[in-house]
C-alpha cells in the first residue's frame, strides 16, 4: 500500500525532471538555474538567515474568484520557487484544495488565515515546527470603494485593520514563517465598476487619479503598520515584510482603453511574477532593472553575499514616515505697483483694458487649474485628490496676496470688487468653485463641455452683468493629452488637439462679451522625467507611470521620447497659428493672447543638484503652492509683456518680482496695442480632390532572371493581379454621393485589385504595382462587371463562396490570352468574413470559426493545387464591433446600416449578444492565423501564403469629441469610402514589406500622401514566412585552398539578401555549439539523478521488507 511518504518521494522525482528540463530552458533563456540553490548547512534558526532552498511551504492568502492573472502570477512564482527546493509543499497546487483560488471567493483576510493555519499544522506531510515558510499576503486594491473623500481614510483603515488582525493570527499560530504583504491592483475595469459603483460615474482621468492614490496612500498606510508593529519580528522564527511597491497590471491598457494582446498579457504576467521576486530577495546594490527592452526578462538570483530572502532584519528598508518635511513656502508676493486706477470710463475695446477695469475672472482646464494638491504634505498622497481651488494659480482667491499669490489675489489690488475666483476646496459643480470650471484629469476633448458649463454659470450668476462687465479667462490644457499621446496617437494627435481648442474658443467668441482670453502654452512636460530619475528623492514613480506614462516610461533618448517631445512641441506651435489667423480679432471687445511662459521649463533643484521636491505635491506630479505661486507671478508679467517679447521660459528657481503697469503702456498687453503684426499663418491646405499618393521608390527593377521561387519575389515580378472577397473588394458605394449610387461597384477604385487612373490620384495596390511593372495585367476598372479583370469579389459574399471564387479565377486565367499561366507570377488578395460575422447570429451553425477556417483551408488549397507561381495575400478578418460607434443622422446610416449587419449594429452595448459577436470575432482571427501559420502551404517553392494583419488591431479614426469620422464609409456608413479604400491599400502594401512576425498589426488612417513604403536594398523581395527567417552568419571574404589546389572566394554574397533581424551575439570564446552540448549534458545528468533516487528509494524498501521477514523467521526458530 502506497504511504503519504511515497507519494512526496514520487512527486520528487517528477519534480527532479521538470527542474532538469526547466534548467536546459532557463539556461539558454534567462541565465537559471542560479548558483545559489543549495540549502543552508546546517538548517537556518532565526528568519533573517532563510535562503529560497530553504522553504519548504509555500502558500498565500487574499486571492478572490476574480484573481486570474494572480493566480497565473502566483503559480509561475511556485514554479520558480521549485528550482531552489523540488520537495517544496504548496497548498494552492492541489485543485481540491480550500484555497484554491476559484474556492476563495468573498472570505476574509482572517479567515483565510485561520483556514490555511489550521491545514498547516493538521497537515502530515509537514513539519509545522521545523519547516520553513513562506507565506504571501495580497490586499486587493480592487475591491477597495471610497466614493467621497472623507471616506478615504476609513476605509483605508478599515484594510490595515484586516491585514494588522490577520498576521496576528499568523504570528500566533505558526512558526518559522516569513510572510510578504503585497499590493494588487489588477483585473479591475469590469470587477470594480461592480464592487464600487461610483466609480464609473468619475471622469476617465479623476477615476484614475483616485485609484492611483488609493493604492498609494494603502501602501504608505500599511508601511506604517510595519513599522509599529516592528514587522512583527518579536521572535527569530517570525517575521513579515512588505513588498515595496504594488503590483499595477495593465498600464497601456489603462491609458488607452484597450485590452492587451495575448502574448502583451503573458509577457506582463512574467514581469509581474519576476518584480514579485526580485522583491523576496535581498537587494543588491546596484540592482537593475529586470526588464530588457520589453522582450527578455532577467531572473535574478542570491548572490553569495546576499543569499537570503529579504527581511527588514537583514535589508532595511526605505520607510515613507522618514521623509523629511518640505519647508512651508513662502507663499505670498509683496505688490510693489503704486498706479491701480482703471480707465476714466468703461473702455468698449479689449485693446485699451487696464487691470483696473476687469471685473469677472474665470479659467478652465485641468487638475494644475482645479488645485489638485496645492497644499498636500509630502507624506499625505491621499490629500492630492482634493482640490484646492482657492489656491489655484489662474483662479483662486483665497485669503490676500501677502499669504496666497494668485492672479485674482493681484488684481484684487485693482479692483476689490473683482468675482468670479474659487475659494475653499471642492469640486468643479461647487458653489465656492464659482468660475473655475477646470476638471482633474481632463483633456483638449473636455474643454468644449467645461466652456459651456463656465458660460451658464457666467449668464446665471446675479453677481456679473455678463453684457458689460469685463472678463478674464484662463485656458490651460493639453498635459494629459501629451501623457496619453504613444497609446492613441491619432485621438490625441496635434490636428485634434488644435480642432478641440478651436471650438472652445469659437464658443466663447461667440457667445462671450467685453473678454480677454489667456491661451497658455501646454507645459514642456518632459523634464518632469528628471524627479523620476533620482532615487533618493524617494518619489512614487509607479504612480507617475500610471498617471502619465508616455512621459515617465520612455527609455532615455529613445523614439519613443522624441515622439512626445514633437507632439509637445507640435501643441505649443499649432496654438500659434491659431490665434495668428486672426479668427478672434474680428471685434473689438473680444481677443485671445497667447501666454507663453511654460514654454520651457528649468526644473528647480537644490544646492547639491538634485531636483527640488519642494516645488511639487506628494504624487511628485502635481505642483505644490510653491510652484503655484510663481506660476501666477510668470502669468501676471506675461500679461504685461507685449507681444513679440515675452518670457517664454519658466524657472522656479528665480526670485520674480510683479511687474507693473505704466503710464505710457496702462494697459493688458494685446497684438493691438503692442504693434504686434502677426506672422503670415501657413497657407492652410487646399481641399483633397482625390486621395492618391506620393511614390518615392527608386529601385523598381525586376530580377535578373525570373525567380522559380516564391521567397526570392521582387514587386517588379509579378505580372498579374487577382483579388477574391465581398464588398469591400468589389468597390461597392465607394464613391456613392446618394442612395441611388450605393448600389454601385466602384471596382477601380478597390483597394487591393483597382486600377483607375495612377497612384498620383487613385491608390490602390495594382496602382502601386504599376510603378514597378507597367505591363501589370488583371486589374479593374471603372464600374461594374465590364472591366472588372481578375475581380472575382461579390458584394454580400460570405466565406463559404470563396471557394467559387477560386474556381471561376483559375479558370478566367486559364483562358486569357494575355496571361502566361505557367510562368507569370500572379498575387491574389483574399478578404472576406465580414459578413459572416455580420450575419452569425442568424446561422451559427454555417458561420461557425471552424467553417470559417475550413472554407478558406478549401480556397487555398485549390490555389495552391492548380495554380503555379502564386503567391497570396490573406488580410485578417477586422474587429467588426467598432462599426456601431459610426452613426450619422441619415436614412442610409440609420436603416441601411442595421440591415447589412444585423447581429452587429442592433445588439446593445455590454449585451451578451455584441459580447458573443466579439468573442467569435476573435475566433475567426484566431482560426486563421493557425490555418496560415502550419506547414500546409510549404511544399511548393512557387507557391506562398502570407497573412497580412493590419486590421487585427482595427479601430475607426475619430474626429471632434470623439465621434467616429464618417468620411472613411460611405452613406449607409456601413460599406467604405474611396479614402478608406485608399489607406487599406497603403496598409496592405506597406504589410506586404514587412517580415513575417514584425507585421504592423493595426490600422493608422492619417491622411499623408507619403505613406507608402519602398523595398529596401537590404530586402528587396516582398516577405514571406520562409525569408522572414534570420539570415545565417556573414562571413569576411577570403581565399581559402580546396581540396584541389585551386582557391575560392567564401561566400559572402552568394546568398540571396534576407532581412536581417537582431538576434543575440554569443561571445567569441564561446562556441555555438557548447550550449547545446550542456544543455544535453544536463538533461541527461537530470534523468540519471532522478533513476537513481527511484533506485536508492526503492532497494531501500526492499530491505526494509527483507528486515521484516527475517525477524519474521527468527521468531519461528526452535
Amino acid at each position: 500500500m502506497t504511504t503519504k511518504l511515497d507519494k512526496v518521494r514520487e512527486k520528487m522525482v517528477r519534480q527532479l525532471l521538470l527542474v532538469t528540463l526547466l534548467g536546459l530552458t532557463w539556461t539558454t533563456v534567462t541565465g537559471l538555474p542560479c548558483t545559489q540553490t543549495f540549502p543552508s548547512e546546517p538548517p537556518p534558526s532565526t528568519v533573517n538567515s532563510v535562503r529560497p532552498s530553504d522553504v519548504a511551504v509555500f502558500s498565500s492568502i487574499g486571492l478572490h474568484m476574480h484573481s486570474t492573472e494572480l493566480s497565473t502570477v502566483v503559480s509561475r512564482l511556485r514554479e520558480l520557487m521549485t528550482l531552489f527546493n523540488p520537495a517544496l509543499i504548496s497548498p494552492q497546487s492541489d485543485e481540491s484544495n480550500l484555497y484554491a483560488p476559484h474556492f476563495v471567493q468573498q472570505s476574509t483576510l482572517v479567515e483565510q488565515a485561520k483556514e490555511i493555519s489550521l491545514s498547516l499544522l493538521s497537515n502530515q506531510v509537514t513539519d509545522v515546527e521545523r519547516d520553513w515558510k513562506l507565506m504571501l499576503l495580497f490586499v486587493q486594491v480592487d475591491q477597495l470603494c471610497a466614493c467621497k473623500q472623507q471616506q478615504v481614510h476609513s476605509v483605508i483603515q478599515a484594510v490595515v485593520k484586516e491585514v494588522d488582525d490577520a498576521l496576528q493570527l499568523l504570528h500566533s499560530q505558526l512558526k518559522r514563517t516569513i510572510v510578504s504583504v503585497a499590493l494588487w491592483d489588477g483585473e479591475h475595469n469590469i470587477f470594480q465598476h461592480k464592487m464600487c459603483p461610483c466609480m464609473a460615474t468619475n471622469s476617465e482621468g479623476e477615476a484614475r487619479l483616485l485609484r492611483a492614490t488609493l493604492t498609494q496612500s494603502l501602501q504608505e498606510s500599511l508601511d506604517e503598520l510595519m513599522v509599529k508593529k516592528h514587522w512583527y519580528g518579536d521572535r527569530d522564527d517570525f517575521a513579515v515584510t512588505l513588498q515595496d511597491k504594488p503590483f499595477i497590471t495593465d498600464l497601456s491598457s489603462v491609458a488607452s482603453g484597450k485590452p492587451l494582446s495575448e502574448s502583451e498579457a503573458s509577457q506582463q504576467t512574467d514581469t509581474l511574477m519576476v518584480q514579485m521576486w526580485t522583491n523576496l530577495l535581498q537587494p543588491t546594490v546596484g540592482q537593475e532593472n529586470t526588464e530588457d527592452n520589453g522582450k527578455i526578462i532577467a531572473l535574478p538570483c542570491p548572490t553569495e553575499d546576499r543569499p537570503f530572502l529579504r527581511t527588514e532584519g537583514n535589508s532595511p528598508s526605505y520607510h515613507h514616515s522618514s521623509v523629511s518635511p518640505l519647508l512651508h513656502p513662502f507663499t505670498g508676493t509683496e505688490m510693489p505697483c503704486e498706479d491701480f486706477s482703471p480707465s476714466d470710463s468703461t473702455p468698449t475695446s479689449v485693446h485699451e483694458l487696464r487691470p483696473g477695469d476687469i471685473k469677472v475672472v474665470a479659467a478652465v482646464g485641468d487638475s494644475l487649474t482645479a488645485g489638485n494638491g496645492i497644499a498636500s504634505s509630502p507624506t499625505n498622497i491621499l490629500d492630492v485628490l482634493r482640490q484646492y481651488r482657492g489656491l489655484s494659480w489662474s483662479i483662486g482667491g483665497d485669503e490676500n496676496l501677502t499669504t496666497v499669490t494668485t492672479l485674482p489675489n493681484i488684481l484684487k489690488h485693482f479692483n476689490h470688487n473683482l468675482t468670479g475666483y474659487s475659494v475653499g476646496v471642492g469640486k468643479e459643480h461647487t458653489p465656492e468653485a464659482f468660475l473655475n470650471q477646470a476638471v482633474a484629469g481632463a483633456k483638449s476633448k473636455d474643454l468644449p463641455s467645461q466652456v459651456r458649463a463656465l458660460v451658464a454659470r457666467m449668464k446665471s450668476d446675479p453677481r456679473i452683468n455678463f453684457e458689460t462687465d469685463w472678463k478674464v479667462i484662463t485656458v490651460f490644457i493639453g498635459g494629459n493629452d501629451v501623457c496619453d499621446y504613444c497609446y492613441n496617437s491619432l485621438l490625441y494627435s496635434v490636428e485634434n488637439y488644435v480642432h478641440n481648442v478651436r471650438e472652445s474658443l469659437d464658443y466663447l467668441h461667440k457667445e462671450v462679451p467685453r473678454a480677454l482670453v489667456n491661451l497658455i502654452e501646454p507645459l514642456h512636460i518632459t523634464p518632469l522625467r528628471q524627479m523620476h530619475m533620482d532615487a533618493s528623492l524617494k518619489c512614487p514613480t509607479w504612480l507617475v507611470n500610471i498617471l502619465c506614462p508616455c512621459v515617465i516610461l520612455p527609455k532615455p533618448n529613445s523614439k519613443a521620447l522624441q515622439m512626445v517631445e514633437d507632439i509637445n512641441r507640435g501643441y505649443q506651435r499649432l496654438l500659434h497659428e491659431l490665434v495668428e489667423s486672426g479668427r478672434y480679432d474680428t471685434r473689438s471687445d473680444f481677443t485671445v493672447v497667447i501666454q507663453p511662459f511654460f514654454r520651457e521649463i528649468v526644473v528647480p533643484r537644490l544646492p547639491d543638484g538634485r531636483p527640488d521636491r519642494s516645488f511639487f505635491s506628494a504624487d511628485c506630479f502635481h505642483l505644490s503652492q510653491k510652484a503655484q505661486t510663481m506660476m501666477a507671478r510668470s502669468l501676471w508679467n506675461n500679461m504685461l509683456e507685449p507681444l513679440g517679447n515675452k518670457t517664454y521660459k519658466q524657472n522656479f528657481t528665480a526670485d520674480v518680482d510683479l511687474k507693473c503697469p505704466t503710464k505710457t503702456s496702462p494697459y493688458i498687453r494685446t497684438y493691438n496695442n503692442s504693434n504686434y503684426i502677426y506672422t503670415d499663418p501657413s497657407p492652410p491646405p487646399g481641399p483633397i480632390t482625390n486621395w492618391g499618393s506620393d511614390f518615392s521608390c527608386v529601385d523598381l527593377v525586376p530580377s535578373d532572371n525570373v525567380p522559380t521561387s516564391a521567397h526570392k519575389l521582387r514587386p517588379a515580378d509579378i505580372m498579374v493581379v487577382a483579388a477574391l472577397g465581398d464588398s469591400s473588394t468589389a468597390g461597392t458605394g465607394a464613391k456613392a454621393k446618394n442612395l441611388f449610387d450605393l448600389s454601385k461597384e466602384y471596382k477601380g477604385v478597390s483597394w487591393s485589385i483597382g486600377g483607375d487612373n495612377a497612384l498620383e490620384t487613385v491608390t490602390t495596390l495594382p496602382n502601386i504595382l504599376r510603378k514597378f511593372n507597367p505591363s501589370l495585367k488583371g486589374f479593374s476598372r471603372g464600374q461594374g462587371s465590364r472591366n472588372k479583370g481578375f475581380n472575382m469579389a461579390v458584394p454580400g459574399a460570405k466565406t463559404s463562396e470563396i471557394p467559387g471564387q477560386v474556381q471561376a479565377l483559375i479558370k478566367a486565367t486559364r483562358e486569357n490570352k494575355e496571361v502566361n499561366f505557367e510562368k507569370d507570377w500572379k498575387l491574389v488578395t483574399i478578404f472576406v468574413g465580414g459578413n459572416d460575422l455580420c450575419h452569425y447570429c442568424i446561422d451559427q451553425n454555417n458561420l461557425s470559426p471552424k467553417n470559417y477556417s475550413h472554407n478558406l483551408m478549401l480556397s487555398l488549397d485549390m490555389l495552391y493545387k492548380e495554380v503555379p507561381r502564386l503567391l497570396v495575400n490573406v488580410v485578417e478578418i477586422m474587429q467588426i464591433y467598432p462599426l456601431k460607434t459610426v452613426t450619422k443622422n441619415t436614412l442610409g446610416c440609420s436603416l441601411l446600416q442595421r440591415t447589412s449587419c444585423p447581429c452587429v449594429i442592433n445588439p446593445s452595448d455590454n449585451s451578451p449578444e455584441l459580447e458573443d459577436i466579439k468573442r467569435i470575432n476573435l475566433e475567426y482571427q484566431a482560426e486563421l492565423q493557425d490555418l496560415i501559420s502550419g506547414d500546409r502551404y510549404d511544399g511548393k517553392e512557387d507557391f506562398a501564403v502570407v497573412l497580412q494583419p493590419f486590421l487585427h488591431n482595427s479601430f475607426i479614426p475619430h474626429i471632434g469629441k470623439g465621434e467616429a469620422d464618417t468620411s472613411f464609409f460611405s452613406v449607409d456608413c456601413f460599406h467604405i469610402s474611396e479614402r478608406a479604400h485608399a489607406e487599406m491599400a497603403i496598409a496592405l502594401w506597406n504589410n506586404m514589406l514587412e517580415p513575417v512576425g514584425r507585421k504592423q498589426a493595426y490600422n493608422n488612417f492619417t491622411y499623408d500622401r507619403s505613406k507608402v513604403h519602398c523595398p529596401s536594398e537590404a530586402s528587396p523581395f516582398i516577405f514571406t514566412k520562409i525569408n522572414s527567417l534570420p539570415s545565417p552568419p556573414v562571413t569576411v571574404s577570403t581565399t581559402v585552398a580546396t581540396a584541389t589546389g585551386t582557391t575560392t572566394a567564401a561566400t559572402t554574397t552568394g546568398s540571396s539578401p534576407t532581412p536581417t533581424i537582431p538576434v543575440p551575439k554569443c561571445p567569441s570564446s564561446m562556441p555555438v555549439w557548447v550550449p547545446v552540448v550542456v544543455g544535453i549534458v544536463s538533461l541527461l545528468a537530470g534523468i540519471t539523478v532522478a533513476w537513481l533516487l527511484l533506485s536508492c528509494c526503492q532497494r531501500r524498501k526492499n530491505r526494509g521488507e527483507e528486515t521484516e521477514r527475517g525477524e519474521q523467521m527468527n521468531g519461528t526458530n526452535f
